[in-house]
């Protein structure tokens, strides 16, 4: 066998080795960059109905015929922080995550239906972040999360 015919196998099959590779390092750094983008846009508007003042949000949530308005804009305020958190973490995933896709439907029902665009006070936003919820509730959130270290087999 010659040597470029040697060199051409090994380099083939280190081009073999990298492709097996790359779409699982591809597919974990984008759910690692979507739990994370995702994540810190729910705590930030979570936080923003808790540092406004949580009576605001109540009252913003009765008069747009939200039901149970001030028990709601505690658990939704809370839900987003807290969910938030853990999907940047990848904890809970996939419990979190649906809770946060339902929760996003019901702003768009509730708060935005009047429209589609964000400019127009629309539900377009909500929605983009419903769909983003449930594609980590149905994807999971990849090997880089909290939620793949504990399912991890621990060592004998």
């Amino acid at each position: 066998m010659s040597t470029q015919s040697t060199s051409t196998q090994s380099t083939s099959s280190i081009a073999r080795t990298l492709d097996h590779h790359r779409p699982a390092v591809s597919r974990d750094a984008g759910l690692l960059l979507g739990r994370v983008v995702v994540g810190v846009v729910f705590v930030v508007h979570g936080w923003q109905k808790w540092s406004a003042g949580i009576g605001g949000t109540q009252d913003g949530f009765a008069g747009m015929g939200v039901p149970l308005a001030d028990v709601t804009a505690v658990l939704l305020a809370t839900l987003e922080v807290a969910g938030g958190v853990l999907l940047v973490a990848g904890a809970l995933t996939t419990i979190v995550a649906p809770l946060l896709g339902v929760a996003m439907l019901g702003a768009a029902w509730f708060a935005h239906r009047d429209a589609f665009l964000v400019a127009d006070g629309g539900a377009e936003f909500v929605i983009v972040l419903a769909a983003a919820a449930f594609l980590l509730a149905l994807v999971g959130p990849g090997r880089w999360s909290v939620d793949a270290l504990l399912a991890r087999p621990r060592p004998a």
